[in-house]
């Protein structure tokens, strides 16, 4: 099961990369928490802070990755080709 499908690349989600350092992926709906935590430390090498999920209204699982403070948000929406 891949857990992280794609980033999300919205008006929204981009200020939230610069604001709150907070990176946003659409990710599989069977995915926990845990597996999101792992799987991003894993691929980009970065602590996270906390994570919020949410359902949208179309049925996909949406995850909210806040990085720590030793970690900007916009280095990994570089590397995503996001920014």
């Amino acid at each position: 099961m891949d857990v992280l499908k794609y980033p999300v690349a919205t008006e929204k989600a981009i200020r939230s990369i610069e604001s709150d350092n907070t990176v946003t992926f659409i990710v599989d709906r069977r995915a926990t928490k845990n597996a999101i935590k792992k799987e991003f430390e894993t691929k980009f090498k970065v602590k996270i802070h906390d994570i919020r999920t949410l359902i949208t209204t179309d049925g996909t699982k949406k995850a909210l990755i806040r990085l720590g403070k030793e970690t900007p948000a916009i280095d990994i929406a570089t590397q995503l080709g996001m920014m």
